[in-house]
């Protein structure tokens, strides 16, 4: 998937989009897109002016977006004004070591479970073959 069916896959938009791009999704299983990490981000001047390192925050995000991507191409549907994509907890995060500018973050979420409307993912973020972060997150779609 390039940017402009990310844009259609979720409601996000700049400065909180954080997916670049779809290199993979299998609907139900698993979705590896990528994020390009770059200078112009809006968080680095605060953070740190000195030696940018990309907040850990902003990698669950974006391993949250690729997770709300492969919600929406199971469900076969795409958002709208009617519902909302929510982030409703975080086990297990855990950082390994800095992300920095120049970097490329390879998001890989796989679905562990799927109940009641609630979603369960493993999800890890690497650079190359290196692991800079993983977690276990959980979502969910809502009507407004």
């Amino acid at each position: 998937m390039d940017i402009h069916e990310i844009l259609q896959s979720l409601p996000h938009r700049f400065p909180m989009l954080l997916v670049d791009r779809v290199l993979e999704c299998e609907a139900g299983k698993r979705i590896l897109a990528i994020k390009n990490v770059s200078i112009n981000e809006p968080f680095f001047p605060g953070h740190f002016p000195y030696h940018p390192v990309m907040p850990g925050v902003f990698i669950i995000e974006a391993l949250a977006q690729a997770a709300a991507i492969l919600s929406f191409k199971t469900l076969g549907k795409k958002p709208d004004s009617k519902s909302i994509y929510y982030f409703v907890g975080i086990d297990e995060a855990r950082f390994k070591r800095p992300v920095s500018p120049g970097d490329q973050l390879l998001l890989e979420v796989n679905l562990e479970r799927r109940l009641q409307g609630l979603w369960k993912f493993g999800a890890q973020a690497r650079v190359g073959e290196v692991l800079v972060a993983e977690a276990r997150i959980m979502c969910t779609v809502r009507d407004l």
